[in-house]
């Protein structure tokens, strides 16, 4: 018998107990589906992270007030650097600004404030107003699809101009263009001078396109100075990516002078690197991809289990069809052929319908919550551990089956 011949009557045996089948299945379905959502999910993650850095650039660091991964470890580790820690100020960012040689740009930014934007009879609740120097918009390669970002000359008089995301130009400006356009923060007339790319939905919000930037004087100016829920923070863009250690230690040295920190005592202030955080990222979510992979790896070691068990039932209720292939000339390797490929076939079926479950969950995730990456490796090596399987589960009843007596096989009922 052939490979095709086998194949075609391991399906047909697989037809001929539909619900037997997919019982069988739904332990496979379940792994396969939750390994590859999972894996899904994970690089879809490692891919936004690679996306901000590669968007910020590889040469590009940011300076904090605190060192996220040392002064967050716990609550009194926290409470001390906010004793020790000052906030960064606008004085501390033209000092810097001034004097860093190998940095070619330095930008500031604050976090933002959630505030009312009007329009006519329009009204958005909660909309995050960030404040940047308008350099940021070059150090972060910001994609405008309308108009400009706005000018060092407005920043300085700290005009009433404003940068919006795609959403807020969609709700506001729904029928006209939104440069030129007239809108209202905390009741304050801020003039559009351009719209920001749509950048889509990240961990189920769209930051970019749901939130306005305004010049860091105007923001100062409206809502006041920076404060610990609107912290300031600087981002610098070195020279050359050969220079680029070379100018966060510059950065690092002339904040220190800045503050007189002696040469015992530590940073009071955090800088963050691209280095640094796929450090974090690959620290944190390795041992959790493992531990994610490995328990619905489980469902399917069960989904092997239950295969075999089927198997060797269908090996019984075949009893008589083995001992008749046998008399008319059935070798036992064409026996063993048999049950092994309709055990391989079984669980294949569960992998790809695990699969396909997976890509659908995916899309969801990915319209909702944030855009996942379905690889054709992680199918391939989905479908092929699925096989894999079936082959382990598979093999003993195979061999069981191989193994029965012609003329005993004959008598079975």
């Amino acid at each position: 018998m052939n490979v095709y011949e086998t194949i075609k009557v391991a399906l047909s045996a697989i037809w001929a107990h539909k619900l037997r089948s997919f019982l069988t299945l739904l332990g496979m379905i379940i792994g396969v589906t939750a390994v590859v959502v999972i894996v899904a999910l994970i690089q879809g993650f490692n891919a936004y992270v690679d996306e901000k850095i590669a968007n910020i650039g590889a040469k590009s660091y940011s300076i904090y007030r605190f060192d996220f991964f040392k002064d967050f470890r716990d609550t009194d580790t926290l409470a001390a650097a906010q004793r020790r820690n000052p906030e960064l100020t606008l004085e501390d960012y033209e000092y810097l600004r001034a004097r860093l040689q190998l940095t070619e740009q330095l930008g500031a930014r604050v976090a933002p404030t959630n505030s009312q934007v009007k329009r006519g009879t329009q009204t958005l609740d909660s909309v995050p107003v960030w404040g940047t120097t308008p350099n940021i918009v070059e150090i972060e390669k910001t994609d405008i699809a309308d108009g400009r970002y706005f000018t060092e000359g407005e920043n300085e008089v700290a005009a009433r101009v404003c940068f919006i995301g795609a959403d807020i130009a969609e709700k506001l400006f729904p029928y006209e263009p939104a440069v030129g356009g007239e809108i209202y923060i905390r009741g304050i007339p801020f003039r559009v001078v351009g719209v920001q790319a749509r950048y889509g939905y990240v961990f189920g919000r769209p930051p970019v396109d749901s939130s306005i930037t305004i010049p860091i004087r105007t923001y100062i100016r409206t809502f006041g100075p920076p404060v610990r829920n609107r912290w300031l923070y600087f981002i610098g863009k070195a020279v050359s990516d050969e220079l680029f250690n070379d100018a966060v230690e510059e950065a690092r040295a002339a904040l220190r002078l800045r503050r007189g920190l002696r040469a015992d005592e530590e940073d009071n202030f955090g800088i963050v690197t691209p280095d640094v955080i796929m450090g974090a990222r690959d620290r944190i979510f390795g041992p959790i991809f493992i531990v994610a992979i490995a328990v619905p790896s489980i469902a399917l070691v069960v989904g092997g289990i239950v295969i075999m068990n089927i198997m060797l039932v269908s090996v019984t209720e075949r009893t008589k069809e083995i001992g008749i292939r046998k008399a008319v000339g059935a070798r036992r390797r064409d026996i063993l052929k048999q049950f092994l490929v309709e055990a391989v076939t079984l669980s294949a079926i569960g992998g790809a319908i695990g699969v396909l479950l997976a890509w659908l969950l995916s899309q969801i995730v990915s319209l909702y919550v944030f855009q996942t990456r379905l690889s054709l490796l992680a199918i391939s090596i989905a479908i092929f551990v699925s096989g894999g399987i079936g082959v382990m589960a598979g093999i003993f009843p195979a061999w069981r089956a191989a193994r029965l007596d012609p003329i005993e096989s004959l008598r079975a009922d």
